[in-house]
């Protein structure tokens, strides 16, 4: 994949996208390296910390569900603007108060992310503008960008957050830890107030306009996915429709075409927006849309449950106890892992060319939790471990270009904005159970448990998307790499 190309062939949305998701995760990662330090440096004890980042996830869970279903009734650049501005606000709150209760309400509503992981609606909003803004064959390419910007983003803001606060010790400028931590949430407060400036300036085309003329045949598609019987799928008349889903182009925007770069324009027909007098909103998701997703909710589920145990707040946390770190050590070892993972997900497009997304993940996940389980076993020594650790970060990104293209080419387009909402509410949810967990494990001397526990689990969801959907990689291989 040639980075600058795709830099440079992008329309000026999908840009935007991706300056959006570089702040979030920079944001993300600032204050993912001393959320557990400022929350245990204001007297919360490792259970109640755990349960602060449960009760964050679930009231996230609320709040997203009902954003990402009404995104495209209300608009979504205006629910981006409003959770991007909550997040400024949440960064304020953290940084001139200590209430235990206040810090919640602002984590959940501003969007403070337990790891440096996604969390609120901005993902699923932000994919599905990104899904209909570019043509079948590019989204590999695309969405692999988003994942890699995405991840540069958290790992400048891992080392950054080191940085700072060595700064700050440096030159006296706070007395204690402490006050390092709610400077930092000040700087998380700053890129938040650039992310709104960001979200303003996209432009009408990123809305779906009561969504598309579908001309897919979705019982075709049910069929297939609910059988191994893959010959209806394969019928010439929707090869080319099923995720990149025709629309009629003699319908245009106010603002004129689509898009000004050919090879999105030429291949994006079906791309264009039809008026609401044409198309209706449907409140329901359609019963074939219903039976993929249930089938995918138990499997992301199932890898998030094993994500919760152990996030990247309390690796941060762990190294810092059982290694006595500095802050700027700890930044540059978890902006060395970031930096793996943002390498890792260059290939992740190929792997899945070449194998199809589910086997894409399977080669990339196990390994991953094999190594989340190997963790422990070198408590006893440094390097061992970071070795490990960035393993287990260098394989565990290389699946999220894969997913995206599993869901995006199995979902109905008209969907496909409320089926990635509930996708990310349903592993935001599963990830809540694991810090309670955590936390009480921590109390008790056993954090390292949480490595084998989150690797396990994650395997074990790899298993379940083995036997669900392997039988729909040939489909999917032939869409993405026919550029007709």
């Amino acid at each position: 994949m040639n980075i600058l190309k795709e830099i440079r062939e992008a329309p000026r949305d999908i840009r935007l996208l991706w300056a959006s998701v570089f702040l979030r995760l920079l944001a993300y990662g600032l204050t993912n390296q001393v959320l557990t330090l400022f929350l245990n440096g204001i007297r919360m004890t490792e259970d109640k910390i755990g349960w602060f980042m449960s009760l964050t996830l679930i009231g996230d869970v609320i709040c997203s569900y009902i954003l990402t279903w009404y995104a495209d009734s209300w608009g979504r650049r205006k629910v981006l603007i409003c959770g991007s501005v909550m997040m400024t606000l949440s960064g304020l709150a953290f940084a001139f108060c200590e209430n235990f209760h206040i810090l919640l309400i602002f984590a959940i509503f501003g969007v403070i992310s337990p790891s440096s992981d996604e969390v609120g609606p901005f993902k699923s909003i932000e994919e599905s503008m990104i899904a209909h803004l570019s043509p079948n064959h590019k989204r590999p390419e695309v969405y692999a960008m988003h994942a890699l910007i995405g991840t540069i983003g958290s790992a400048l803001g891992a080392i950054m957050s080191g940085g700072f606060i060595d700064l700050l010790q440096y030159f006296k400028l706070a007395e204690t830890d402490l006050q390092c931590y709610k400077y930092v949430f000040l700087l998380y407060s700053f890129f938040a107030l650039l992310k709104v400036i960001v979200m303003i300036s996209l432009s009408e085309k990123t809305e779906l306009d009561s969504h598309y003329k579908e001309h897919l045949d979705e019982t075709t598609l049910a069929q297939a996915i609910t059988n191994d019987e893959m010959a209806p799928l394969m019928e010439e008349s929707h090869l080319h429709r099923h995720s990149s889903v025709e629309r009629t182009s003699v319908t245009v925007t106010t603002h004129g075409a689509i898009s000004s770069h050919d090879d999105y324009d030429n291949d994006n027909n079906n791309n264009t927006l039809v008026s609401e007098e044409t198309q209706p909103h449907e409140s329901s998701l359609s019963p074939e849309t219903v039976t993929i997703l249930m089938k995918l909710l138990v499997i992301f589920m199932i890898d998030s449950l094993g994500s919760g145990f152990m996030t990247s707040s309390w690796m941060v946390y762990y190294y810092k106890k059982f290694f006595k770190i500095s802050s700027f050590a700890l930044g540059a070892l978890f902006f060395c892992t970031q930096f793996v993972m943002a390498s890792s997900t260059i290939p992740s497009t190929i792997i899945a060319r070449m194998f199809g997304p589910v086997r894409a993940t399977l080669l990339v996940q196990i390994p991953s939790g094999i190594f989340s389980i190997l963790i422990p076993f070198a408590q006893n020594h440094l390097w061992l471990s970071i070795l490990l650790l960035n393993f287990h970060f260098g394989t565990t990104a290389m699946d999220v270009p894969p997913r995206q293209i599993l869901l995006t080419n199995l979902i109905n387009p008209k969907d496909l904005t409320r089926v990635m909402g509930i996708v990310n509410i349903g592993k935001t949810f599963a990830r809540c159970i694991g810090p309670i967990f955590t936390g009480i494990l921590a109390k008790d001397g056993y954090l390292w448990l949480c490595f084998i526990i989150s690797g396990a689990l994650v395997i074990t969801a790899d298993m379940v998307l083995a036997c669900s959907f392997l039988h729909v990689d040939k489909h999917i291989m032939k869409q993405i790499n026919n550029r007709q």
